[in-house]
């Protein structure tokens, strides 16, 4: 076992480190807990990145797994590892509250599936992350429980809706945790706060959670989710290295089929390609890239061609331009139905950044879109789907921003209407890749001026250990990125 000394810096190592430490009796669980714990209790108070931590609780976990290792029990890949959970997904004695002080009621009486795997693979879950009220920004503030900080720069985002789980990523408060991405939730935070964020494809991880019910004039009535829910949202983790995502990953990975797109069995192997194409879609004509971003991109190029991957440059990929467009008439019009509910229970920011969000959209689509809009949109995603899938084969994939623009100021959607249609516009990697379905990866690729700047890696359906070979490549090349007012981190 470690020295006192050398266990108070436990968090300062990676989680396929420590599960490997905890399996080989080089350390405790408890140890390693306790060094998050006390990591927690340093940096949190200034961040607000995780709520409803119960230290005695963790540790009580903590020492069970200390038990299963030495009865010789058989170990999940994350025995023994601090994760955190999100507030918008359901773990068992802890409340879902979506940020909103009205909906902070009874705790949830199940876990949700990708809770569930997480327990299985022997994580001890330490605290909830922060996010926005209904998770629709991209950034991480509530009236519930406040404003979440970014460790590299206050006056910007940590990203949304994941910003609590990035934020405590950064500031070394766990070493992995979980998300969901319906508009960029895990691939944005991750880039905002330097880690690494990935979006499996849909059905991959299971999306099911235990049924919600809301009191209407015909009484108790259970919640049913619309199709965006269904085809466009996944589950997924943040990590600070692209290994720990991996292994992050392939825990919340099984078959569910209660999830309605839920993939029966575990994807085949991918067949074996001598080379892989990554083309390079800078942009798609709506929007200028902020010189840094166009640097990140410059220097993933650099990192993939030394590792050997043929890179070419695309001169846009109109295929994409029109998917960022679906984006915003599928899951707004989905979700105008809850506008009545925000109004109701939502704070003043949820229903400002919703009403400009919405303009946004009806620039694009018009006040009010017609059924046959909608019902054309959800045909045209399916071709778009096909051609896409197509294009990419089995030895291709593609590298884009992460956004146009850097981290955004805090509270940006709520300037106006003008500068939510900007926002729109740049975050068109964020948007493109959900209405798809694909699996995309974010991983930091340049420092400047004192920012990360991360790049973003696409893939084929199902290719997700493709895609992070390609963010490996590039995170073995580019110096570790450290929020610099944080000291020493993993």
């Amino acid at each position: 076992m470690e020295s006192q000394n050398q266990a108070a810096h436990l968090w300062q190592r990676s989680a396929t480190d420590l599960a490997a430490a905890v399996r080989a009796r080089e350390v405790s669980s408890v140890d390693v807990v306790r060094s998050f714990l006390d990591r927690i209790e340093e940096t949190n108070p200034h961040l607000a990145a995780l709520v409803d931590v119960r230290p005695d609780e963790a540790l009580a976990d903590a020492r069970r797994a200390d038990e299963a290792v030495a009865a010789g029990a058989e170990l999940g890949p994350l025995h023994g590892i601090p994760v955190s959970t999100k507030i918008n997904t359901d773990q068992r004695g802890r409340v879902t509250s979506h940020g909103v002080p009205a909906l902070a009621g009874a705790p949830a009486e199940d876990d949700a599936a990708c809770v569930a795997a997480l327990r299985d693979a022997g994580a001890v879950l330490v605290g909830r992350s922060n996010a926005p009220a209904f998770s629709y920004r991209w950034f991480s503030t509530n009236d519930l429980h406040g404003r979440t900080l970014n460790p590299w720069d206050p006056a910007r985002t940590p990203g949304g809706s994941s910003g609590g789980a990035s934020s405590s990523l950064a500031a070394g408060m766990t070493p992995v945790a979980q998300g969901n991405d319906i508009g960029g939730s895990i691939r944005y935070p991750a880039a905002c706060c330097g880690v690494v964020g990935i979006r499996p494809t849909v059905g991959l991880v299971s999306g099911w959670m235990p049924p919600a019910y809301a009191d209407t004039p015909a009484g108790r009535t259970q919640i049913d989710f619309p199709p965006t829910v269904h085809a466009c949202a996944v589950e997924g983790p943040l990590a600070r290295t692209v290994a720990d995502a991996r292994l992050a990953l392939r825990a919340m990975t099984g078959p569910d089929l209660r999830d309605p797109v839920g993939v029966p069995a575990a994807p085949r192997a991918l067949p074996d390609v001598r080379r892989i194409t990554v083309s390079v879609v800078r942009g798609i004509g709506t929007v200028k890239n902020h010189p840094a971003v166009d640097r990140a991109l410059d220097e993933a190029v650099a990192h993939l061609t030394d590792a050997g991957y043929e890179v070419e440059e695309l001169d846009g990929l109109p295929l994409l331009a029109e998917a960022a467009r679906l984006w915003s008439l599928l899951i707004y019009e989905d979700f105008r139905p809850m506008l009545p509910l925000v109004e109701q229970v939502g704070g003043e920011d949820i229903r400002t950044s919703l009403k400009y969000s919405f303009a946004a959209a009806a620039s694009v689509w018009g006040e009010r879109p017609s059924l046959e809009t909608y019902i054309n949109g959800w045909a045209r995603r399916s071709t778009l789907i096909t051609r896409l899938q197509e294009m990419l084969g089995a030895d291709r994939m593609l590298l884009t921003p992460v956004s146009a623009e850097l981290p955004f100021e805090q509270d940006a959607d709520l300037a106006g209407p003008e500068r939510a249609v900007e926002m729109v516009d740049a975050m068109w990697p964020m948007t493109a890749v959900p209405a798809l379905g694909f699996p995309a990866v974010t991983v930091p690729a340049a420092l400047v001026d004192g920012l990360p700047v991360s790049v973003q890696l696409i893939g084929g359906r199902f290719t997700e250990e493709r895609v992070l070979d390609a963010a490996q490549a590039v995170e073995d090349r580019t110096p570790r990125l450290v929020p610099a007012s944080l000291g020493t981190s993993a």
